[in-house]
């Protein structure tokens, strides 16, 4: 980010006003670690005096700066807090803005919400706002793209909320048990044993979302289901929010099972990666095959993710971009050796 700016002079520091300043010393963070972030990625220097903050820099990166800060500001004075993820997100969204010419922060894509009793949840990227808004609007949602952009995660979220709001009467997680083989019955322990840890990240989900007692207590009377993608045959799954997670590893069969499924009243997301697919070699992934297949059918959403949408750890953006480029470098070989045949 910081090369797109860094070669120019700097300009005339721009001045932002804030009315409250009681908020200031959080938008700033402990040691003004949230300005040294904003500084270190747009490549400026921001100083501040009363309710005055000064950017000097580029001017493009100014504005970029000013929106990161302002996004902040808005967050802060709606109640809900701040931290490096935040800081991370508005920057990311504020030079998608500066990309797509977009001045007013009333149109940036952050606007999309979503309240659960220990999460209050705002879209971080461009791809995660259209996705909520898609999880709220569409019956069916395939969301698609690599790890760490948040998919399964901002799903269950809304899961979690239209249950507790009543728009549902229960959530069913599931996914496809590729690395058992479907073979659940070799394992040890009962079918909670052998299913709960190929299923954990579901769980963690959830009881990010959900305190630890009523999670437990709505798994016990039925209102939330967690279980293996084999367990949805024969079932008509009626005022539920469903979610089919690591669905790259679901082959046609099983996908078109599982859509079948659909009830009254019901939602369903469908969440994978196309590059990670665990099924035996030559066996077609019923994501791949849905999202082409289902493409042009009314009332289904599909929306891709990319490694831009990554919102975990800085450099899984990296290895996501790495793999990616050995993948590219891999098929143009492979094209190569094959035209030299």
């Amino acid at each position: 980010m910081s090369s797109r700016y860094k070669k120019k002079p700097e300009l005339a520091p721009l001045i932002i006003k804030y009315d409250d300043n009681r908020l200031l010393p959080v938008l700033f963070g402990e040691y003004d670690r949230n300005l040294l972030r904003i500084e270190e990625t747009l490549d400026i220097r921001i100083s501040s005096r009363g309710n005055q903050i000064f950017l000097y820099g580029e001017s493009q990166a100014l504005e970029v700066g000013q929106r990161a800060l302002n996004k902040l500001y808005q967050r802060l004075k709606g109640g809900l807090p701040i931290d490096a993820a935040e800081v991370d997100a508005a920057l990311r969204l504020s030079i998608t803005d500066d990309v797509m010419g977009i001045k007013s922060v009333e149109k940036s894509p952050d606007t999309s919400k979503i309240i659960t009793p220990k999460r209050h949840i705002t879209a971080h990227s461009v791809a995660q706002s259209s996705y909520l808004k898609a999880l709220k609007k569409f019956e069916i949602v395939f969301g698609i793209g690599p790890a760490g952009t948040g998919k399964t995660y901002l799903a269950v979220a809304t899961a979690a909320a239209q249950l507790l709001s009543g728009e549902v009467d229960r959530i069913i997680l599931s996914r496809p048990a590729v690395e058992a083989g479907e073979r659940l019955g070799f394992l040890p322990g009962d079918m909670r044993e052998k299913i709960d840890p190929y299923l954990a990240p579901l769980y963690d989900a959830l009881y990010d979302m959900l305190p630890a007692d009523q999670v437990v207590s709505r798994i016990g009377s039925g209102e939330i289901e967690v279980a293996p993608l084999a367990f949805m045959r024969g079932r008509t799954l009626s005022h539920a929010f469903v979610i089919l997670d690591e669905a790259q590893n679901a082959t046609r069969v099983q996908m078109k099972m599982f859509l079948t499924r659909l009830g009254e009243g019901s939602r369903m997301v469908i969440t994978g990666d196309p590059s990670q697919i665990d099924l035996p070699s030559g066996a077609v992934s019923g994501l791949t095959n849905a999202v082409e297949t289902l493409n042009y059918v009314k009332g289904i959403k599909t929306i891709s993710f990319s490694e831009k949408d990554i919102v975990r750890h800085a450099l899984v953006t990296e290895v996501v971009s790495a793999y990616e480029a050995e993948d590219r470098r891999r098929n143009i070989n492979k094209i190569r050796k094959n035209g030299g045949d």
